[in-house]
């Protein structure tokens, strides 16, 4: 199933029956009256956060949703039937913006969680509501009302408990193969991970959900590269797993760059808990890691040092000590 995180649609809930004008017409009653009945409600257009599902992309060729109109009124004050109510799922975790993006209406981060999106219109009245003393055989009925409709922005974020940031090439999808049973595409060349990839570890009784996200590279919040909109999946996250690619020659330079971007990026993810994952041990010489970093954890100088771990993902090093780090972290979390 092709990934699809973003898109806009066109909604309009029903248009409500028009009213009926007739007149009761019965053999021996002369002067029967009105007895036109109301037209119906035009139905709700609601969106409803439904599980399971990671994509948008049921909206990604048909963008125009109607419900159903109201039937109108009928004689013998017979009132028309409602017009069906059009229920969008949305995965959970979408967020419903306005056309331009400026005003969020509703953010689906609940399962079940429903948003009356576009309201049906009225039914119009019967002329046996205009009946009087004085107007005793109106022919007055009310049209329906139309029914709401606007233009929406469908933007999916993931939600996961941790998430996998860090440059092209630095193990995140074999990391995520390694603790988890997806399978995510895996090859020695940048850019392999093109969409999310999301993953499921289970570490004593607990379950963590695991989001890959695709490699930043630095100018990314400038659109360089596939640019940086792929983070808002690591808006949710409690826990940033900073992926480092431990053959490069300085560490604190591509921890800083990534820094940067989330940074640039907002939406308080730079001030999220992480742990700084250092990749590839295997190979690297013990004499290189030792030097590398004890000038890595220097670059920090006074600032508070994350948590920093070596692992080989490939070669299934050091990953006992990374998920009792992230447990550990956890429990952190869940205290404040």
């Amino acid at each position: 199933m092709k990934f699809l995180d973003k898109a806009k649609i066109h909604i309009k809930a029903g248009d409500g029956g028009n009213g009926s004008a007739s007149f009761r017409r019965e053999k021996y009653i002369e002067f029967g009256g009105p007895n036109g009945g109301d037209g119906g409600r035009g139905g709700d257009v609601i969106f409803r956060a439904v599980p399971n599902v990671n994509t948008l992309i049921d909206y990604r060729f048909k963008t125009n949703f109607a419900a159903g109109r109201g039937e109108n009124g009928m004689g013998k004050m017979r009132t028309g039937a409602s017009g069906e109510t059009l229920i969008l799922p949305v995965p959970t975790g979408t967020v419903i913006l306005s056309e331009n993006e400026e005003i969020e209406y509703a953010d689906m981060n609940t399962d079940g969680m429903e948003y009356l999106a576009a309201r049906g219109g009225n039914g119009g009245w019967g002329n046996l509501h205009f009946k009087s003393p004085t107007n005793r055989a109106p022919r007055q009925a009310n049209d329906g009302l139309p029914g709401e409709e606007r233009t929406v922005v469908l933007r999916l974020k993931l939600i996961a408990d941790i998430g996998l940031v860090g440059f092209p090439n630095a193990g995140k999808s074999t990391l995520l193969a390694a603790v988890t049973s997806a399978r995510p595409k895996i090859a020695n060349y940048p850019f392999t991970t093109l969409n999310p990839q999301l993953g499921v570890m289970y570490a004593h009784n607990r379950e963590f959900v695991m989001v890959d996200l695709p490699g930043l590279i630095q100018g990314a919040h400038t659109g360089v590269g596939l640019g940086d909109r792929f983070l808002g999946h690591a808006e949710r996250t409690k826990l940033i797993l900073h992926v480092i690619d431990g053959t490069e020659s300085d560490w604190a330079a591509r921890y800083a760059a990534i820094r940067h971007e989330m940074d640039s990026y907002g939406a308080n993810l730079a001030k999220k808990p992480e742990i700084v994952v250092i990749n590839k041990l295997d190979a690297i010489a013990s004499d290189d890691m030792d030097a590398r970093m004890d000038a890595f954890k220097k670059s920090f100088g006074r600032k508070k040092r994350p948590t920093i771990i070596t692992i080989s993902a490939a070669g299934h090093q050091g990953i006992g000590g990374l998920v009792s780090a992230i447990e550990k972290q956890f429990l952190e979390i869940e205290r404040k």
